[in-house]
């Protein structure tokens, strides 16, 4: 239920080495397995992003060994270009990310002195070999964004002309869309969390007159992912939890245990166990507010009520109810249209709603509103809202066309012209820069031609 980072698969970005072999602890001999232009790529390189992969839980065989290479090669394509036009990377940019790096490392591998056994390297000398592998990483995609930003934009014509020429099975097809507007109340989340927090409190007392946090962890915490094992949370950064959960954690002696914390999960006790740096590992007990059937019965009343209003009195429409009586605010001043965060379409696919908000519109006709029902908001948290839903329009499946579908064959045909863009830069630079490549991996499948020469 905490807040983690994604553990991110670390983007190929290798350093210069010297041209000599060098020898690694258990006899094998580091070499150049590849030259691009001045740039040599080392076996050492190719096998140290193989290393991170089994960090972060994937297997690496032959092929991706391969493809490492060839991400390699085609990083440095871009990355000399980028130092012939003098991009840079800040030196805040590569701080940020040479920070989250280690959060996720030291997360994944169980901090620093585990990342440290793991690499064989001190967190030093981590530091200066990701740090110039994430400046290499971001000037790659500096130049990337560079070519692309070449392309000129798309005008109406072209999009006409692209939705004329393209062969009908390589049309998008678009899914059943909905649009929908809404009308929410919240339940009584002060005395839901008065509840919590008395719960909660009684539950910090037993531990604080001698009964175990682990035990009672395991009773009553409602963290799936860590009440079996007592609350515990495992070696990780602060950064990868909610700001309040970290600052109270770091804040605590070993063994001592925290006042109650509030976080978008719910409430917290914690019970700091290890610190080491900006990693620490602590139990923790998370109780979620609840909310009682009597704040449903409550709610429903009253959304039974606004939908009177609309239907059988006809005193309002829908959109000026909404306006007059939702309490989420980012919908209710648009008459409670509801709109995609992530997008800002207000289209949805199936997918792309609600499981509750999908149940209650699949039977539903056009231009009805539903009873009222529960669901969650859109925080992403899971909190309990109740509402009613009209379903405005449908729009059924269909290939995509350019009167209906304008947006989406922009993103198509702006998304190929770019890649488009991309290909002929690789290819243009491949013809034109010295590349020569060990033979051991001339065997290999790479997608682009002309690597070997």
């Amino acid at each position: 239920m905490i807040k983690r980072f994604a553990v991110l698969l670390v983007a190929v970005a290798v350093s210069c080495f010297s041209a000599s072999a060098q020898r690694y602890e258990n006899g094998l001999v580091d070499k150049i397995v590849a030259l691009i232009g001045n740039d040599a790529i080392m076996l050492s390189d190719i096998e140290a992003e193989v290393q991170m992969m089994s960090a972060n839980g994937m297997v690496a065989d032959r092929n991706a060994r391969c493809e490492i290479l060839e991400q390699a090669m085609v990083s440095k394509l871009f990355l000399t270009q980028a130092r012939l036009d003098s991009l840079v990377a800040s030196a805040t940019e590569v701080q940020e990310n040479l920070t989250q790096r280690f959060a996720s490392i030291t997360t994944q591998l169980g901090g620093e002195k585990a990342m440290e056994e793991y690499f064989n390297k001190s967190r030093y000398d981590l530091e200066q070999i990701w740090r110039t592998a994430i400046e290499e990483q971001l000037l790659t995609q500096k130049m990337q964004q560079q070519v692309v930003s070449a392309v000129p934009n798309l005008t109406p014509r072209d999009i006409r002309a692209f939705a004329d020429t393209i062969a009908p099975e390589d049309m998008p097809v678009i899914p059943d869309q909905y649009r929908l507007r809404q009308i929410v109340l919240y339940p009584d989340k002060d005395s839901a969390a008065t509840l919590v927090k008395e719960r909660l409190l009684e539950i910090r007392e037993r531990i604080v007159n001698g009964e175990r946090f682990s035990s009672l962890a395991r009773l009553y915490s409602e963290d799936p992912g860590s009440s079996s094992r007592g609350g515990e949370l495992g070696m990780a950064n602060k950064t990868v939890y909610w700001p309040a959960f970290s600052d109270a954690a770091m804040a605590l002696k070993v063994e001592q245990v925290s006042p109650i914390v509030e976080t978008p999960d719910g409430f917290h006790i914690i019970q700091m166990i290890e610190k080491e740096g900006d990693m620490f590992n602590a139990r923790h007990i998370l109780i979620k507010p609840k909310y009682t059937a009597e704040d449903r019965t409550r709610a429903f009343a009253r959304l039974d009520s606004i939908k009177t209003l609309i239907v059988e009195d006809s005193l309002m429409t829908f959109e000026q109810a909404a306006w007059a009586f939702s309490e989420d605010f980012k919908t209710r001043t648009n008459g409670g249209m509801m709109v995609d965060e992530n997008t800002g379409s207000a289209v949805f696919e199936k997918d792309q709603l609600k499981p509750n908000d999908y149940i209650v519109i699949r039977d539903m006709q056009v231009g009805e509103i539903s009873e009222p029902f529960e669901s969650v908001d859109n925080e992403g948290r899971g909190n309990t809202i109740y509402k009613i839903i009209k379903l405005e329009e449908i729009i059924p499946s269909h290939v995509a066309t350019f009167e209906n579908d304008f947006d989406i064959l922009t993103n198509v045909a702006s998304n190929r012209n770019a890649n488009k863009a991309i290909d002929e830069f690789i290819n243009e630079k491949i013809k034109t820069t010295h590349i020569v490549i060990d033979p051991v991996f001339a065997g290999c499948p790479f997608t682009k031609q002309g690597w070997i020469k």
